[in-house]
């Protein structure tokens, strides 16, 4: 029961920070949202590390660590999040979430290529399946301006930028805690995007209220932290039964933008939502039967 309870948990969390990012984007320009969110979480995370851990593995990293934290950073967090928080401005809460879930589907693809292996034909149709499902879900709100295309594009590219993330950290053989590993890439990830985010946004549109301030500290607390926690966690037991509550991500997360957001629920939601969770488990199929 208890490692039930950390899937759903880590489901819940995890398809929360889109429509958490909706609201602060109602309060500040993405990046600014972004920015703070990434150094609050970094910090906090390297504080508790340094602090409180007695393990001597918590250490400063040595100098090709700090190469691959900085590499994994501007991976995971300047390129993706930074494109996802600046896509959710032009993209339905809804959709983020579903587009999140095309994850592993994407890690597929790109590990077959990094690793120079034919993709399985199952392989082919789950990515097939979860693209046709973004894009039937996607469909009705372009046509009622919850969605942008420029908004989707945005969200598609920072889906393969946190696949390669991901792909590039299974390759590394990482001496250091996830939890130093997680809160240096983030504070680096925020430190590479601190310049952009100084030439680009518009800081007179800032509201420091309490929307702004409640998004980015359940983006920083909730999402960043609790959620990466639950999923480490997940991970140490079991790396494919992990990847299974992802099939509920996209079920909460259009869940939370009906009910917090209002955003609409179609038939189209229901069929896209289908397909992608279709598409994980035809893609991932070879991994679940060699379990069995």
């Amino acid at each position: 029961m208890k490692n039930i309870g950390i899937g759903l948990l880590f489901s819940i969390l995890w398809s929360s920070a889109s429509v958490a990012t909706k609201f602060g984007v109602q309060s500040a320009p993405p990046l600014i949202l972004a920015n703070v969110r990434f150094f609050i979480a970094g910090i906090l995370l390297l504080s508790f590390s340094y602090l409180f851990a007695k393990d001597k593995a918590y250490r400063l990293p040595r100098k090709t660590e700090w190469k691959q934290l900085a590499l994994f950073g501007f991976l995971n967090t300047t390129f993706y999040l930074g494109l996802y928080v600046y896509a959710m401005k032009y993209t339905a809460a809804g959709i983020g979430s579903l587009a999140v879930s095309t994850n592993p589907l994407i890690i597929v693809l790109l590990s077959s290529w990094w690793l120079k292996r034919k993709p399985r034909a199952e392989e082919w149709t789950g990515i097939v399946l979860g693209m046709a499902g973004v894009a039937v879900a996607t469909y009705p709100l372009l046509a009622d301006s919850y969605t942008t295309l420029g908004g989707v594009i945005l969200l598609l590219i920072s889906m393969v930028a946190v696949s390669a993330a991901s792909v590039y950290y299974a390759t590394v053989r990482w001496e250091l805690p996830n939890l130093l590993i997680n809160g240096w890439q983030v504070f680096l990830g925020g430190a590479f995007l601190l310049p952009v985010t100084l030439l680009v946004s518009d800081f007179s549109t800032t509201r420091l209220d309490t929307m702004f301030w409640g998004s980015v500290l359940w983006l920083s607390l909730a999402v960043s932290i609790a959620g990466l926690i639950c999923w480490f966690y997940l991970l140490r037991l079991d790396t494919v039964k992990a990847s299974l509550w992802l099939f509920l991500c996209p079920l909460f997360g259009f869940f939370f933008a009906w009910w917090l957001m209002g955003e609409p629920v179609t038939i189209y939601t229901v069929l896209g939502t289908v397909l992608v969770v279709a598409g994980l488990y035809a893609g991932q199929r070879t991994k679940f039967a060699g379990r069995a």
